[in-house]
């Protein structure tokens, strides 16, 4: 993302200019005619929220922010505005924007350029003519007394992280396959002072991670597990946060094959999980937030060539224990499971996985949000909640209940991947369980993670959903614990 983020202390002559006002604000200050003033004052008087006035040197923008009592609903309204505003900008033709901050509010004003950013966001690469769709901004200036550089800075590390995981989504199997994954990870690391190392096929298969290569039975492919550490020496966690991503780079359902439409068109997406694990990394270690974080990144796609894991087959996990796999696409969990049970060296804090898991989860709750369980202590998920309604990537928390566990027992092996219909989120949440003996938290992105129609500044395709969620319960993961972790 080569958009370029100032703070200035004056709004420079002949610039267009958006403001951000409440509609008993006194606009006589700024530099408006007597007609323009008038305008805007019946313009507003008659409800309007969007405003616009063509000056021929320059354009002006005025969006109205009422007052609501819910801080984070008004959050969300700015970064809609922001987001419809990023498309008058293309219509106009804006290389740069000025945002004034009228209402002294910077919460606000972030969450509107929040908006802006993420609404100019597209994916041209493979267009033949990628001028008249791209968005030509490039640059904004930011009148503010109120925001400061750092949070500018957070701004700009957490979209060029938001815009990097969509990047990796929207891009097909035949660019995106696990290796070009892990190496496109790989290049995170280089400014972020992140480790990354990654396991080639051999590697993994010492490990015995019978899940990931299961999954891989299928495919030309060679399947990846990437590790992502950043450990600040002045962290304040003593053990690490783990944060494992589904990285399906592309998922046929193997022998259990999906339909091709409507099923399995978009099934490039099924890395969402694993791509905002390592875009929040990324965030996390620009940001230099002082907590302890590693990223598991199992990679594969799943395929029905002649070797593929059948129906009925039973595989042994990194951890040991035996899987009857009576559905090849319920593999999501499959890889995970390993990465789970992987992270257990590290002895965690607390475990989040996050990934594409179940059409269960996508039917109960739409594109409205992520499904949620886990079995770690109610702060962890009391604080995910509150970021989620923060940032709009809202969780749903599920019950986890121990009656659940039942439905997963075979009866040839340890377990099976599947169990009935009903509750089919929470079942693929309890398999995971069996695979750590420390805190877990499933976050289930089925169904807001691709989208088929554009909603606002998440656009359509890939959302990178997860990555402004995590990087704001990460940064506020020190209020949960004192300083001896």
């Amino acid at each position: 993302m080569d958009l370029k983020y100032s703070l200035v202390k004056d709004i420079p002559g002949n610039k267009s200019v958006i403001y951000l006002i409440r509609k008993d604000n006194n606009l006589s200050h700024f530099a408006f005619t007597r007609s323009e003033l008038k305008y805007i004052t019946e313009q507003i008087k008659d409800g309007e929220k969007q405003i616009s006035i063509n000056s021929y040197s320059k354009w002006s923008y005025i969006q109205v922010i009422d007052k609501e009592t819910d801080l984070d609903k008004q959050y969300e309204k700015c970064r809609r505005a922001g987001s419809k505003h990023s498309l008058l900008l293309k219509q106009h033709k804006h290389n740069e924007i000025v945002l004034v901050d009228a209402i002294e509010e910077p919460g606000l004003l972030y969450a509107f350029a929040e908006g802006l950013v993420l609404g100019n966001y597209c994916f041209l690469k493979y267009f033949g003519d990628k001028t008249e769709k791209k968005h030509p901004l490039k640059s904004i200036l930011i009148v503010s007394d109120k925001l400061n550089k750092q949070e500018i800075d957070v701004l700009k590390t957490l979209n060029e992280a938001v815009y990097f995981v969509r990047d990796m989504i929207n891009e097909p199997l035949s660019f995106m396959n696990a290796v070009q994954f892990s190496e496109t990870v790989k290049q995170l690391g280089i400014p972020g002072g992140l480790s990354v190392e990654v396991f080639n096929k051999k590697k993994i298969e010492s490990l015995k991670m019978g899940g990931l290569l299961g999954v891989n039975r299928g495919s030309i492919d060679p399947p990846t597990f990437t590790v992502m550490e950043w450990m600040p020496d002045n962290a304040v966690n003593k053990n690490p946060l783990v944060l494992v991503g589904k990285g399906v780079v592309f998922d046929t359902g193997g022998l259990s094959l999906k339909p091709t439409q409507n099923s399995m068109d978009y099934m490039k997406s099924d890395m969402s999980g694993a791509a905002a694990v390592a875009g929040v990394m990324y965030a996390v270690a620009q940001s230099k937030i002082p907590v302890k974080v590693i990223g598991l990144l199992p990679a594969t796609d799943n395929r029905p060539d002649g070797n593929a894991v059948a129906p009925g087959d039973v595989i042994t996990m990194y951890n040991g224990m035996s899987v009857e796999v009576l559905n090849t696409d319920a593999e999501g969990r499959l890889i995970l499971a390993d990465a789970i049970s992987y992270a257990d060296k590290y002895k965690p804090e607390l475990i989040i996985d996050i990934a594409t898991l179940t059409g269960s989860a996508a039917l109960a709750i739409g594109r409205f949000g992520i499904v949620g369980m886990g079995n770690a202590e109610s702060r962890y998920m009391k604080s995910l909640v509150h970021s989620g309604n923060h940032v709009h990537e809202r969780i749903v928390e599920f019950p986890f209940w121990e009656e659940f566990d039942k439905l997963l027992e075979s009866n040839i092996a340890d377990l099976k991947n599947i169990a009935e219909r009903e509750a089919g989120a929470i079942t693929a949440g309890k398999f995971l369980e069996k695979f750590t003996s420390y805190p877990l938290i499933h976050l289930d992105i089925a169904g807001s993670a691709f989208l088929k129609k554009a909603n606002s500044y998440q656009g359509k395709g890939a959302t990178a959903i997860g990555v402004r969620l995590l990087f704001d319960f990460i940064r506020n993961f020190p209020n949960l614990f004192d300083k001896d972790g």
